[in-house]
């Protein structure tokens, strides 16, 4: 007997407008804000550069998934996968990242990065899962504009 689809009734879109609050209280749930990255401002930059890549998902038309991908001609990336606490270990992460790598397969989109802190080892087992290995390459980040998150 094949197991239950616990993703029935999941449906996956492009970020509306009128979403950004749930987004903003979904991604301080999973701890994804950051002082120095205010989440209305990262969502005002996305809606300038690619925004179909920015996706939610909906469970009961509540907004309990996100992800943001980006494709610039020579990597992809993934930025904001957020699954709600509630909701995790039942598949909505995995397909949110599956409909991402659509995205950008589309788009001619050869390999996919993306950053997670070293201390996260439940989300870096979460990426195993899904095919992605570790690089040998250092991440280094320069601030052009510093924000202040204001949530």
């Amino acid at each position: 007997m094949k197991p239950a689809d616990e993703t029935l009734g999941f449906v996956i879109r492009p970020f509306h407008p009128a979403d950004e609050e749930a987004v903003i209280e979904l991604w301080g749930q999973c701890g994804l804000i950051r002082p120095t990255n205010d989440p209305r401002k990262d969502i005002a930059r996305k809606g300038k550069v690619g925004a179909g890549m920015f996706l939610v998902g909906l469970l009961g038309g509540r907004v309990i998934g996100t992800v943001m991908a980006g494709y610039e001609g020579h990597r992809g990336w993934i930025n904001y996968l957020a699954v709600g606490p509630g909701h995790r270990r039942g598949g909505f992460g995995r397909r949110l990242m599956e409909e991402a790598e659509r995205l950008l397969r589309a788009v001619g989109c050869p390999k996919i990065n993306l950053q997670v802190r070293t201390s996260n080892t439940e989300v870096l087992a979460f990426y195993r899962r899904l095919g992605f290995v570790q690089d040998d390459a250092v991440s280094l980040g320069k601030r052009l504009e510093h924000d202040q998150s204001a949530p």
